[in-house]
């Protein structure tokens, strides 16, 4: 399924992906994969490391755009997988419901989530895998954190484009946030 989504209908080549970016907003999905204990509370929660266009690293969450026509559903396992490779075994229900809704956008001062390349609004999600995860495609590592160390001011400051603050209101939405 991954291999072939350049060549899907409803994927922009990369000029007209760059000319509808400048004209309207762009609707993404962004997963905050845990891992959860026997009575379903969040023990960890899994960052990605990668390496941005300009060189910097940074923790992110599992994030990207939901393809025309694409279900969001079908959207949020397309990305959980291709991040978190084909084993990850994330629990996504049928009908899944946002814990929020971010609104990135290219000035810094509109709200806390910064993408310089876009107008982007994004349905987050809280995602419980319980498989084995393999960081795959841009993501170099994926590393579980304690939600006490993920709200840490260190990891906090790895997070770009206001991905801390989601994080944060993904802890809290659980009932994990001191």
């Amino acid at each position: 399924m991954i291999e072939d989504t350049e060549t899907r209908p409803g994927w922009l080549a990369p000029e007209e992906l760059e000319s509808v970016r400048g004209r309207m907003p762009i609707l993404y999905v962004d997963a905050v994969p845990v891992r959860v204990d026997a009575t379903g509370v969040v023990t960890h929660v899994g960052l990605l490391l990668r390496i941005s266009a300009d060189g910097a690293v940074s923790r992110a969450l599992v994030s990207g755009r939901v393809l025309h026509q694409e279900r969001v559903r079908d959207a949020l396992l397309r990305h959980l997988e291709k991040d978190l490779g084909p084993v990850a075994l994330p629990h996504v229900p049928a009908s899944p419901q946002p814990f929020t809704i971010a609104e990135y956008f290219p000035s810094r001062d509109v709200t806390p989530y910064h993408d310089p390349r876009q107008h982007a609004v994004s349905l987050a999600y809280i995602v419980p895998v319980a498989g084995d995860c393999r960081p795959r495609q841009d993501a170099l590592d994926l590393v579980w954190f304690t939600p006490e160390e993920a709200c840490s001011p260190m990891v906090q400051e790895e997070m770009a484009g206001g991905q801390g603050v989601l994080l944060k209101q993904a802890l809290a939405h659980v009932g994990r946030l001191s």
